[in-house]
């Protein structure tokens, strides 16, 4: 299996990238739901079907009942999720406080590990390894390009084309396409 891409052209004459192609990620038209997870669970582990789907079911309240806290949380092999907003800026120090919070989000940081890219030699004869910062959950995905019509970029507004959020959006072809609070890496290259 494969994550699906298709090529798109930027139409953006504004963007300094217009004309360019990029390979925009495309996804199925239906969402893998609570019990798919909870059955594929099922055939990689110990655990019968319907104890995973308890503990899926919680995991929302579970999460919930921690940001409340002001907490972070961090799934192993996942990564971390916290809260994030947005605020109305106000004239005086006084007058900011949580009646200014506006849009509310969960923000989320993928687990990432350091990965071993090569090695070269420096002017002083000490060996400096290159190596990139990858993303748990995505650095083994194969990518293959279709042709399928029933699968398509989501809108902007789903938030995955336009700025590069698909690692090469067909706006300015971004690496992240946004900031996610860490990773990048010391090659330039993507992960």
């Amino acid at each position: 299996m494969s994550q699906k891409f298709k090529k798109l052209q930027n139409k953006n004459d504004e963007s300094t990238a217009y004309g360019k192609w990029f390979a925009t990620a495309v996804y199925d038209q239906h969402f893998i739901e609570t019990e798919q997870l909870a059955d594929f669970i099922q055939t990689q582990a110990s655990v019968k079907k319907s104890d995973i789907k308890a503990v899926l079911d919680e995991l929302g309240s579970a999460m919930k009942h921690f940001f409340e806290l002001g907490q972070k949380v961090r799934l192993d092999g996942i990564g971390i999720f916290k809260v994030g907003f947005s605020s109305i800026g106000a004239s005086s120090k006084d007058d900011c406080g949580a009646a200014n919070i506006t849009t509310r989000r969960v923000l989320f940081q993928p687990e990432s590990q350091r990965v071993v890219v090569g090695q070269t030699t420096n002017k002083q004869g000490k060996i400096v390894q290159k190596y990139v910062i990858a993303k748990t959950l995505v650095k083994d995905v194969v990518f293959e390009e279709t042709y399928d019509t029933n699968m398509q970029p989501e809108s902007e507004s789903g938030g995955t084309t336009g700025g590069g959020t698909t690692g090469g959006g067909t706006n300015t072809g971004g690496n992240t396409g946004g900031n996610n609070g860490g990773g990048g890496d010391d090659t330039g290259e993507n992960d």
